[in-house]
């Protein structure tokens, strides 16, 4: 189409918007524990250092040798309080998913990463100059004679190396260049670093001398840290898995490339109102099973028996070799379910009125949002986006769902311009289209978002322009 069409009309019987929004209180409750977690975040590092000095490291700063070595410890402790605070960023905790979203923890994940590896890297070379000084040796010399003197210490050299790794890796240039699983098989070093870097605390550092309260304390972050990945990164996947019994019951073709997974399953009313958030699915299959697929449900999930039988729906895309052999599975096969996660739900709405755009396979999570987040008739507008009619994915369903529900809904198809940074087709975005021309309420509406990374970019900065705040905005990312 070559003109921005309204394809869902509303309803004739229209009752009035609500005054003001129902879910002001729900806001303010995870911004206040958005607001607590990054306290206590920053307060575990201040006080892994406090009780050091605490428990007489100040002593170590009454000389020059001593000044670098203590120098070196402070860096030490929160260089790996740090690395802590990733691995709980990265346990999928309900507590942090709930208050900042799962893309949002994995950003601050990835932000503390060079942090992390610079006061690790300090910490050595810190107290190479301190023991050298006080030794007579340069630093490489007195590494060489700790290496050789303490047995653990080649522990911590170990684990220097893989903390480098697991960093280097994370490095978006250097992501591209492997595909998902290999990235994902490195960054498991993350915890083998940790664990090789606790041994030359006994017999060098001193961390977990008797009778010091920060013995009590890393000791308690580290069975916290070790619990919390535990219980949420293996034993609820174990269980959920267990619980709902998944089996592949059918695969249908949903457009060119594109196709709709169903799964049965038990208990799977647990599942919904889950609208958009993901789950991490492995198909049990051979060569696939050890594939994590993170996908969005594209329908609620439908029970059909008392006895908590149900159906579930996913709609994937062939973007590479793990998604493309998915049009390949037999009816029968296990399904494992992690999930589900994010914040690309009702939980992260601010305002009753909600604008909810999607493009390509990015369709399919708007679809089950606007499932079922709720809103009155007239305050919903959905934008789909795609290259042509075929590429608006489950147009059909979605366009049912805005004509019962009363949303607005627009197609949007054709390219884009060349040399133009926008979202839209070469049509509307030459006319002067913008954002808020489909949706006149934008500055008072929670805007979701889910596509393509730079056309998200775009469309997130068009909704800026018009006035939507960052806490209104919500993007559900592809890439990792």
């Amino acid at each position: 189409m070559n003109t921005p069409t309204q394809t869902a009309l509303q309803p004739a019987a229209r009752r009035a918007p609500a005054a003001g929004s129902p879910f002001k209180g729900q806001y303010r409750k995870r911004l206040f524990k958005a607001d607590l977690l990054t306290v206590i975040a920053w307060a575990s590092v201040a006080g892994a250092v406090a009780l050091w000095l605490a428990d007489g490291g100040v002593a170590g700063f009454s000389s020059v040798a001593g000044a670098f070595t203590a120098m070196g410890i402070v860096a030490g402790l929160a260089g790996m309080d740090l690395v802590l605070l990733m691995l709980l960023l990265a346990a999928r905790l309900p507590v942090i998913d709930g208050a900042v979203g799962h893309d949002r923890a994995l950003e601050f994940h990835r932000k503390l990463g060079k942090p992390s590896l610079y006061l690790l890297l300090a910490h050595g070379v810190l107290i190479a100059i301190g023991y050298g000084l006080a030794e007579g040796l340069d630093p490489i010399s007195e590494s060489v004679a700790l290496w050789v003197k303490v047995p653990d210490m080649w522990l911590a050299f170990v684990s220097m190396a893989l903390f480098i790794a697991v960093v280097v890796t994370s490095l978006v240039a250097v992501r591209r260049r492997f595909p998902y699983e290999f990235w994902y098989a490195v960054h498991l070093l993350t915890y083998a670093a940790v664990l090789t870097s606790l041994p030359h605390q006994f017999s060098v550092g001193g961390l977990f001398a008797e009778g010091t309260w920060q013995r009590w304390y890393w000791l308690a972050v580290c069975i916290a840290t070790g619990t919390a990945l535990l219980h949420y990164r293996v034993l609820e996947p174990i269980v959920a898995t267990v619980r709902h019994q998944l089996r592949v019951s059918r695969v249908v073709a949903a457009g060119h490339g594109v196709v709709s997974i169903e799964m049965t399953g038990r208990h799977l009313d647990e599942l919904a109102g889950s609208g958009g958030r993901f789950f991490i699915w492995r198909f049990l299959a051979p060569g696939q099973w050890w594939h994590p697929h993170p996908f969005s449900l594209s329908a609620e999930p439908l029970q059909f028996d008392a006895d908590g039988g149900g159906r579930l729906r996913i709609t994937v895309r062939n973007l590479g070799k793990g998604s493309a052999s998915l049009a390949r599975l037999k009816p029968g096969t296990r399904v494992a379910v992690e999930g589900p996660y994010g914040l690309f739900s009702t939980a992260a709405r601010s305002r009753k009125h909600v604008v909810m755009i999607g493009a390509g396979i990015g369709i399919t999570p708007i679809r089950a949002l606007l499932e079922s987040t709720p809103f009155a008739p007239g305050d919903a507008t959905v934008i789909l986006r795609g290259h042509s009619r075929s590429g608006l994915y489950l147009g059909d369903e979605i366009l049912e769902l805005c004509q019962r529900r009363g949303a607005t809904l627009f197609h949007l198809t054709g390219r884009r311009p060349r040399g133009v940074q926008t979202w839209q087709p070469e049509t509307e975005a030459r006319s002067g289209y913008r954002l808020a021309s489909y949706a006149p309420n934008l500055a008072d509406a929670d805007v979701y978002v889910c596509g393509p990374a730079d056309w998200a970019r775009n469309v997130l900065d068009d909704a800026r322009r018009a006035g939507v705040r960052e806490e209104q905005l919500h993007y559900e990312r592809f890439d990792w």
